[in-house]
């Protein structure tokens, strides 16, 4: 069994992520070591990972079919895309939820603690991150102009905000849950909602209700560090994301005050990379809409990808902390 040098740069990502295989081709070039684990599957498929704490001193390793990785050692952790913890297979229910629940506690709180190692991002950090009504205090503390919002599971409370914004109101889900109709699966997508069409069920669950941003076009801002990468999206539909086919994106420049209010957002919730959406109106008014602390970014055009790539690969390569 090989043993993984010092430096290497850990990756959790599943195997089929291919976004991730860009930014592996320029460390390889680098010729930066890289080690990539699936926690979930991985660590039923052979893999173990170990770590020991003791008075002044910690220690751990993880120990693949291949290879052997020192976790103090670890120069960076690129938290991308790992599957689900799912547990081992087996008939009782109960046993299998243990599992799960053991292990996003035990690996989770292992890989958020090694000694040095800098996370692109820290996972506790994206969860924190994740949260929409999160996001939008931090937007309104770092000084990004907000549509008008409203969070609540009152659906009279709703049907007034609805009747007091004159250019509409959409609906967007808080999280994107996995959803089924009649067994397919199907996807929650921005849309605009009318007053009429509020009911008791919205007493079920909190809703996100926003004021319609008349826009001109949108803007997806990719941060990593201090360097932020922006294009412009034109696209016929509401959600961008609905027709990815239909749209059209180009470089655009960012606005002074856009850029110190991204910096600003980025250091509240001690994020390395964030994904942020912007309405853009005919008057250049750029509106937060949210920040993906783990968006996808591959999609963009060439010159925008590569230089996205080669910033996280600039992060991931790093010195490790003294």
């Amino acid at each position: 069994m090989a043993t993984a040098p010092s430096g290497s740069v850990l990756v959790l990502t599943s195997p089929h992520d291919v976004t991730t295989d860009l930014v592996l081709r320029i460390l390889a070039e680098r010729r930066v070591p890289v080690v990539r684990l699936d926690p979930g599957p991985d660590l039923l498929a052979g893999a173990a990972l170990t770590a020991s704490y003791r008075t002044g001193d910690q220690s751990g390793t993880l120990r693949t079919p291949s290879r052997e990785l020192d976790l103090t050692g670890v120069r960076s952790l690129w938290t991308r895309r790992p599957s689900p913890f799912e547990g081992p297979a087996g008939p009782d229910p109960a046993d299998r939820r243990f599992a799960v629940s053991q292990s996003v506690w035990g690996v989770g709180g292992i890989l958020a603690s090694l000694p040095g190692a800098h996370y692109v991002n820290h996972p506790w950090n994206n969860r924190a991150a994740e949260h929409k009504p999160a996001q939008l205090a931090a937007a309104q503390r770092s000084g990004f102009p907000l549509p008008s919002t409203l969070i609540t599971n009152d659906p009279d409370a709703a049907r007034e905000f609805i009747a007091c914004q004159t250019g509409g109101v959409v609906y967007k889900p808080l999280w994107n849950t996995p959803y089924k109709v009649h067994g397919q699966a199907s996807q929650v997508w921005v849309r605009e909602v009318h007053a009429h069409e509020i009911t008791t069920a919205v007493a079920s669950c909190p809703h996100l209700f926003q004021a319609k941003v008349e826009k001109a076009y949108d803007v997806r801002l990719t941060a990593v560090g201090n360097r932020l990468f922006a294009v412009r999206i034109d696209s016929p539909d509401l959600d961008w994301r609905r027709r990815q086919s239909l749209m059209e994106c180009a470089p655009i420049a960012i606005p002074p005050q856009v850029a110190r209010s991204v910096h600003a957002y980025l250091a509240d919730f001690q994020l390395v990379f964030g994904a942020f959406d912007f309405a853009v109106t005919a008057a250049g008014q750029w509106y937060f809409l949210e920040c993906n602390p783990n968006g996808q970014w591959a999609w963009q055009p060439a010159s925008i990808t590569d230089s996205i790539a080669r910033a996280i690969a600039d992060q991931l390569h790093k010195p490790p902390a003294v």
